[in-house]
């Protein structure tokens, strides 16, 4: 696919943006492997901004709040503890944070790597894993994000992961199963459409090897040694999960999930009758058959359209 801006001088890129997107051998490499790790998409400056502006928001800083608290919204308040924060929209809830995220050569390298012409936000959370070895909340386990957009109608989405810092194996790096998104799963186990965080770890671990075994595969581990300003990009249906910080510093990052433009709302029903519902559904407008609309620009800004 060709980068083009033709139809929107919003979404343009330098010549030396264009240098730093990938490749077409970088765009067969993410379909074989379910991963790509970008040159430098962001400038020490960028990065050092989103840093001094993700302690602001620690501290009580607020651009703008959600008019309605989602049911599952991710949302660290000091009193939480020590713990590994997560904090749901800051792309919204902070404007500074919300400016560097929107960087069109993030967005045009999702597009090119899902294949798609438009590329929306789908969310984005603050992630803060602090220096303690011992901290159970650290450990994030096997498990893939499409699971928890069951209402979602694409399989193309995707997922930056973008650090603060430079960021490796001792700081608990987020790691995938490389290939795994060509997997078939063992059985349509609605019971995955519930997030990671509701679910039995030693469960989800089962879970990845059955799924392996099933496939004829063994599981490849792959950590991502993301050096600061890069980005880490992974498919909606590739396993990943991350381990403990063992270093001296805190690992800061986001997680930034996007969708390409064709993605729309579907009801999701589970075997016991209970419906699937994204935070999004509180929030976002409704469309024209009064479902939640995943185009909202308020909370779901386009980051990217080419011709």
């Amino acid at each position: 696919m060709t980068v083009s801006s033709e139809d929107s001088p919003l979404f343009t890129l330098t010549d030396a943006e264009r240098e730093l997107l990938p490749t077409d051998d970088d765009i067969i490499a993410y379909q074989e492997h379910g991963w790509y790790l970008s040159k430098k998409i962001f400038t020490d400056e960028e990065i050092d901004t989103l840093e001094a502006a993700s302690e602001r928001y620690y501290a009580g800083h607020r651009d703008n709040t959600l008019p309605v608290r989602p049911p599952k919204l991710a949302s660290w308040k000091p009193e939480d503890g020590p713990v590994q924060r997560h904090n749901d929209y800051i792309h919204y809830e902070d404007d500074t944070i919300g400016r560097i995220l929107g960087k069109p050569l993030l967005g045009a390298t999702a597009a090119l790597l899902a294949g798609a012409r438009e590329i929306r936000v789908f969310q984005s959370t603050l992630i803060f894993k602090p220096p303690r070895r011992e901290e159970t909340s650290n450990i994030v386990p096997w498990h893939f994000d499409r699971h928890y957009w069951a209402n979602s109608t694409s399989e193309r989405m995707l997922t930056a992961f973008i650090p603060f810092h430079d960021c490796g194996e001792e700081m608990g790096t987020i790691t995938m199963v490389d290939g795994s998104h060509r997997w078939k799963e063992t059985s349509a186990n609605d019971q995955t459409s519930l997030h990671f965080a509701e679910r039995d770890r030693g469960q989800l671990d089962a879970m990845l090897t059955e799924n392996a075994a099933y496939n004829g595969v063994e599981v490849r581990k792959v950590a991502m040694d993301i050096p600061k300003g890069h980005v880490s990009f992974h498919h909606c249906l590739t396993y990943h999960g991350s381990g403990a910080n063992r270093s001296d510093r805190p690992r800061r990052a986001i997680s930034f999930h996007l969708q390409d433009g064709e993605n729309r709302y579907r009801p999701f029903t589970r075997s016991d009758g209970s419906e699937v519902h994204y935070n999004h559904d509180v929030l976002v407008r409704r469309d024209a058959q009064g479902r939640p609309d995943y185009a909202d620009p308020r909370y779901c800004p386009v980051l990217w359209r080419s011709s």
